[in-house]
């Protein structure tokens, strides 16, 4: 079977999955988080075989193309950037399962069920979908929003909570990449913190959701995030300072 045969066929089992595999309480539960907290923990939403067939892709590709990115960013109060990754660009080459689980339609409605408003493909390529890996003492993705509304994350590989590697967020606030005030922040909402583990997902509201994985002491956290956008983000200019330098090619490698 050819990769892009498998891929047809996880595709197809993920469709069968979202029509009669989830309990409406699990839809209910998720939304009630999102709306909460900016954040819902979905790990009903594929099964077992396509988030086999995303980690042995993910694991493939970071393998052969993973980055090791160490940055800090202004727009975002200069929060550290401190991992591994393979971008958008790589994976649309080399992946087959990945791309065709952002392309389908059933899953965006699965996602916009959640988020209690149509979800689309996010306009800027390098945002649709990224391989992060954090493996060193002290590797996290600090502080942050995103450009986009919404995010789907896989989580592949998650040490226990006592050693990192776990989210947490600031719901219901505003970036102001001039003077994003992170403390002020802080101060005016709480701080939620989410346990993972391997084979989770989770959905974020990434635009209105202050987030960031805290620093590893051990272990691996191996994730891909796929980036979508909102009805409002497809009639809104949008810069994209902070992913334009981060997930630039290497030096001696083209765009």
């Amino acid at each position: 079977m050819g990769p892009d045969e498998r891929a047809r066929g996880l595709i197809r089992s993920l469709s069968e999955h979202l029509i009669s595999g989830v309990a409406e309480e699990q839809w209910a539960r998720s939304r009630r988080d999102f709306l909460t907290h900016g954040f819902a923990k979905v790990p009903f939403l594929a099964p077992d075989d396509m988030k086999n067939g995303i980690a042995e892709e993910i694991e493939a590709l970071i393998a052969a193309h993973g980055v090791r990115r160490e940055m800090s960013f202004k727009e975002t109060g200069d929060t550290p950037r401190l991992m591994r990754n393979v971008r958008h660009q790589e994976i649309s080459e080399h992946g087959s399962v990945i791309p065709a689980v952002y392309r389908s339609a059933d899953f965006r409605e699965a996602l916009s069920r959640i988020a209690g408003e149509p979800v689309f493909e996010c306009p800027y390529e390098p945002e649709q979908y990224v391989i992060t890996e954090l493996r060193q003492s002290g590797d996290t993705h600090g502080w942050h929003w995103d450009d986009y509304s919404f995010a789907v994350v896989w989580v592949v590989a998650c040490p226990p909570v006592e050693h990192g590697g776990f989210v947490q967020c600031v719901p219901r606030t505003h970036w102001n990449k001039d003077d994003p005030q992170l403390h002020r922040q802080f101060i005016e909402q709480p701080i939620h913190s989410f346990a993972l583990r391997p084979g989770d997902l989770y959905v974020l509201r990434t635009d209105t959701t202050l987030h960031r994985v805290y620093p590893l002491t051990q272990g691996r956290r191996l994730i891909i995030n796929m980036g979508y956008a909102s009805r409002a983000d497809l009639s809104r200019t949008i810069s994209h300072e902070t992913m334009d330098n981060l997930w630039k090619a290497p030096e001696g490698q083209t765009a």
